[in-house]
């Protein structure tokens, strides 16, 4: 049985490889505080699995949790005080890259499509097979995917040295940096918001607040809440519970008696409007603007912005009007 926690290993693995490979580009001129971050890293991913252990009583080894968050606190130094850099890439010319583009014509799009390919494949064909951990089918899936499209990429560019491709995805880590993280840390957030019991305090005001019986003044709160708190959360999946619970559920659901998925669905996509507007979705609008060094690095939100403030001014009427 193939197991999740051997993916995360080997993820840890490929973090350490290149902070190894950080350390040796002198062209760095951060390369040991860069090595130190992505190592680090790299090594709380099989650490985790001791500590997981450890708080589950699983088998297999127990690690302490304390060095774990001790190890989480200098990720934040190292990130915080800029102590992250990136070396010179070296990478092809511009003629060398038409050349190969020419030549590869449409073929290029081949490994990108073999990662959703091979994750449906697991997650509908190879579920019930025993092969994976139960429940995990689909992120072993994705897993298995990255590894066969490498593969696949090496044999589409004819690419001999596993080198080459691991030294282009340390120049795109560098080039990323600590936002590459955000999205997890802005999920985890959304846990710790719903087990400290946000959204009941939310709800609480927003029943003080609210009129009594006014639909159309719930529906605006659900869907300007979910907004504004995937702007400050950066994530529409962590505002999702804390929003819910507070005002999608108990109100427009069970008092108001909307239909559940609509009134949720729409409620997510309120909340996916937010996303374009904020900076704190790294991965969707600051990582894209500095991979394309992009001359503003907010361009891509300043173009979003009308179209994400639309989106919510109609998902706040076809909730209005249709999930009733």
């Amino acid at each position: 049985m193939i197991k999740v926690e051997w993916l995360y290993w080997l993820i840890g693995l490929v973090f350490v490889v290149m902070a190894v490979q950080m350390a040796m580009d002198r062209s760095n001129p951060k390369r040991w505080t860069s090595a130190a971050f992505w190592g680090l890293l790299g090594l709380t991913f099989p650490y985790g699995t001791g500590v997981a252990n450890a708080t589950a009583g699983n088998g297999g080894w127990t690690l302490p949790a304390e060095p774990l968050g001790v190890a989480v606190l200098a990720l934040i130094v190292l990130a915080g005080f800029n102590f992250l850099g990136k070396g010179v890439p070296v990478t092809t010319t511009g003629e060398q890259r038409e050349a190969a583009a020419a030549r590869l014509g449409n073929k290029i799009f081949v490994p990108a499509l073999t990662i959703p390919l091979v994750a449906i494949v697991c997650a509908s064909v190879l579920d019930e097979s025993g092969l994976f951990e139960t429940g995990k089918a689909t992120l072993l899936g994705l897993g298995l995917g990255c590894v066969a499209a490498l593969v696949v990429g090496m044999l589409v560019t004819g690419e001999k040295k596993l080198s080459v491709p691991i030294h282009s995805g340390r120049s795109m880590l560098e080039a990323m940096g600590s936002a590459l993280l955000l999205p997890q840390l802005l999920a985890v957030l959304g846990s710790i918001f719903a087990a400290a019991g946000v959204g009941d305090q939310v709800g609480d005001i927003m029943n003080k607040v609210l009129p009594d019986d006014s639909k159309y003044f719930a529906v605006l709160a659900y869907c300007v809440g979910m907004f504004l708190f995937t702007v400050i959360m950066g994530n529409a999946f962590a505002a999702f519970p804390v929003m819910t619970a507070a005002i999608g559920w108990p109100v427009l659901i069970q008092q108001m008696h909307g239909n559940e998925p609509a009134v949720l669905a729409i409620g997510m996509l309120a909340g996916f409007a937010g996303t374009l507007c904020t900076p704190m979705a790294a991965n969707f609008n600051i990582v894209p603007a500095t991979l394309l060094e992009l001359k503003d690095q907010y361009g891509p939100i300043k173009a979003q912005l009308p179209t994400g403030i639309a989106l919510l001014g109609c998902c706040t009427v076809i909730m209005a009007l249709f999930a009733f």
